[in-house]
């Protein structure tokens, strides 16, 4: 279920080229982040290893050195009497281990710091060792001296150096190393010796940097070759669905206006039906005038007659264009009197029929400040007729009394039509508004008569087309409290 669920959450989404696009460029992007992010730590990691291993390499130096030192002169005092050349031999170990040490590119200074009286001794060569056993060395004076910087760590840091007797190491610089080592011949502490060590090891840092960017060049690029190969697939995937969707839309658009023409030729052939009964209707009216024609009558029959021929000119327009011209329908040109337009409809064509006075009256209360319409007033007789003609076939009484009121609204500047009768009523399933927001009474093919026929449902359906499609006017039915119905034609002027 909840697997379903996420399914169509997902489908709702289209993925379009334009996407996938984005999110190539946000994964390179990513990527591209994440090699320097790797770089910059593995830079971090390097840096810090290579300053511990600096450290401990450049102590490791000083302990073998002091202790050559110590041995050398462990030997100077083993024998009581040693030959001037056992001495020199000795004072030129210690120059090889002065100089050994001074010949690597790492080690800037070394000496030897021995305190005797008080005072403090700087031995750098085997000479001034030679003449400190002698008592010949001058004492320091920190006078021009280049072991000043050792010499004044050693003062500072003495008596931690005599109690402690351990390895005292500083950092200068972030990569200059300055080294005590307790000088300790024989078990008794004589001084330090001083080493000023700067370790290089940036050849070993940078190989790994340059390996490492070789590498992080090689993944980016596989993974980049992918990418590509990925949104080259998926766009064409993407490509085809949208041409398959294109398509699918073009026959779905064509299917529509088929339907829609078929609609339209549908109502346009409903239409006629309706209105061709109603011409027979008007022809044998217009055949009568002619029949009863005489001098007295002349001008009346006259008038009636050509308001009767531009009704039957109208049904051959309508039959002419299933999709008429809106400008046929509405004009600034047409300044219709709706209210003349109901007293014909009643006078001249329900009126005259033999047995009026058995079927249904009429009761008019029209308001005479009601104005001119911009709608052809052969429109508005397609409108009122079959609303009148309903509330006569479904009253399904001997005698229906039908009430047309007009009434004009100043502030508003609204006009209603209310066509109301006092027969049955219409049923509430009619009555009931369907998906579109529209009353079931005004759909098609639904009707109002008890016997349905295949030409049955169309007299409101084609009133409220023309009344609410054509002419924006509103249309609406209800049934009235005691009895009968009532249609409500709103007009906004």
């Amino acid at each position: 279920m909840i697997k379903q669920r996420i399914r169509n959450k997902f489908s709702q989404y289209r993925f379009e080229i334009r996407h996938i696009t984005i999110f190539f460029a946000i994964f390179i992007s990513f990527q591209i982040i994440l090699a320097f992010v790797q770089k910059s730590s593995l830079k971090d990691f390097l840096d810090e290893t290579q300053g511990w291993y600096q450290k401990y390499s450049a102590e490791r130096l000083a302990i073998v050195t002091s202790t050559s030192m110590e041995l050398l002169f462990e030997n100077l005092f083993l024998f009581e009497s040693v030959t001037d050349y056992e001495k020199r031999k000795l004072i030129a170990s210690f120059n090889v281990i002065f100089k050994q040490q001074l010949l690597q590119k790492d080690v800037e200074d070394i000496c030897l710091i021995l305190k005797k009286n008080q005072r403090i001794y700087i031995i750098d060569s085997g000479n001034k060792l030679n003449s400190y056993i002698s008592n010949e060395l001058e004492p320091y004076n920190g006078e021009n001296d280049q072991h000043s910087e050792g010499v004044q760590l050693f003062l500072k840091l003495k008596e931690n150096m005599r109690e402690a007797e351990v390895i005292f190491s500083t950092l200068e610089d972030q990569r200059t190393f300055n080294i005590l080592v307790p000088f300790v011949p024989d078990g008794e502490y004589l001084g330090v010796m001083y080493m000023k060590i700067t370790p290089n090891f940036t050849f070993l840092t940078d190989e790994v940097n340059a390996n490492f960017g070789k590498v992080a060049i090689i993944y980016s690029f596989l993974i980049l070759l992918g990418l590509i190969a990925i949104y080259l697939v998926s766009s064409q995937a993407v490509k085809e669905r949208n041409e398959a969707q294109q398509d699918l839309f073009i026959e779905h658009e064509e299917n529509l206006r088929k339907q829609i023409r078929l609609e339209k030729e549908a109502l346009f052939t409903k239409r006629i039906y309706h209105t061709h009964h109603k011409a027979e209707k008007i022809i044998g009216f217009i055949k009568e005038d002619v029949r009863q024609l005489n001098t007295e009558n002349i001008e009346d029959t006259k008038t009636r007659v050509v308001t009767y021929s531009n009704f039957i000119s109208r049904i051959i327009y309508d039959m002419k264009w299933y999709d008429q011209p809106i400008n046929t329908i509405v004009n600034p040109m047409f300044r219709t009197n709706i209210n003349q337009v109901i007293q014909f409809i009643l006078k001249y064509v329900f009126l005259r029929i033999s047995s009026k006075n058995e079927m249904f009256e009429f009761d008019l209360d029209l308001d005479q400040k009601l104005p001119a319409v911009p709608i052809n007033e052969f429109v508005v007789w397609e409108i009122l007729e079959p609303l009148i003609q309903n509330s006569i076939d479904h009253g399904k009484k001997k005698s229906v009394k039908i009430s047309l009121i007009t009434k004009y609204d100043i502030v508003n500047n609204v006009s209603k039509i209310i066509i109301s009768d006092n027969g049955v009523g219409v049923t509430k399933e009619l009555l009931q508004t369907g998906e579109k927001g529209i009353k079931k009474i005004f759909l098609e093919n639904e009707s109002t008569k008890k016997i349905e026929g295949a030409n049955s449902g169309y007299g409101c359906y084609i009133a409220y087309q023309m009344a609410v499609g054509r002419c924006g006017w509103g249309l609406d039915v209800e049934n009235n409290e005691v009895q009968g119905c009532r249609f409500i034609i709103t007009i906004y002027n």
